[in-house]
């Protein structure tokens, strides 16, 4: 759990994230800002920086998001990502309020429409979604939906060298120290065990 900004951000519950992008973030550019790190895995960072044309164009939502490397953690290589369908109704009810070829380039402009949405804004958007619904944030930070995200691709049984290539991560072994382990998880793992004995033998 994280704590005072520091171990793993807190893995979000499937009714914690429907109510989140159901009630707490109330405007189309939060919904499509936090969607991006739960259903492309993205960093906050990345999230925040990205720019108009590496997801809309004139003629509506691209198939794929581009992340690109200078805005990655690390400078690596810039991603392509699929747009998972509730991402792109997320990023289609937020295309009528942004100016494609307006002049700023970033998909979420900054305070007055300047430059990109920085981290701490992004951080008390959440905080205050959190709020709004009643949740506490209980370790629960912007990383939260990353890590979800990741979670939850390896909870469905997609190898990890394809996650790896949604993440960004620099090797698998990064990878599987960020995966989550739940209390179900661990629980599942016991109920697994079978040894054919039906009672105790004491």
């Amino acid at each position: 759990m994280k704590i005072n900004g520091f171990g793993q951000a807190e893995i979000l519950k499937p009714e914690e994230i429907s109510l989140l992008f159901r009630e707490g973030f109330v405007n189309p550019r939060d919904r499509a800002l936090f969607g991006v790190c739960l259903y492309a895995g993205a960093r906050i960072n990345e999230a925040c920086t990205l720019l108009k044309g590496d997801v809309i164009t004139p003629r509506g939502v691209r198939p794929k998001l581009i992340i690109r490397s200078y805005n990655t953690k690390g400078g690596r290589d810039t991603r392509e990502i699929q747009i998972h369908p509730i991402l792109k109704d997320y990023f289609e009810a937020y295309a009528p309020l942004i100016k494609v070829r307006g002049k700023n380039p970033h998909l979420f402009p900054g305070r007055h429409g300047l430059n990109h949405i920085h981290q701490a804004s992004a951080d008390r958007l959440m905080r205050e979604a959190l709020q709004r619904v009643g949740l506490e944030e209980r370790g629960m930070s912007t990383h939260s939906f990353r890590r979800t995200c990741l979670t939850a691709m390896s909870d469905a049984g997609i190898p990890l060298r394809h996650i790896q290539s949604i993440s960004g991560h620099r090797s698998l072994a990064a990878l599987e120290r960020y995966l989550g382990v739940t209390d179900q998880h661990k629980e599942n793992a016991i109920a697994a065990l079978d040894f054919g004995q039906t009672v105790s033998p004491f």
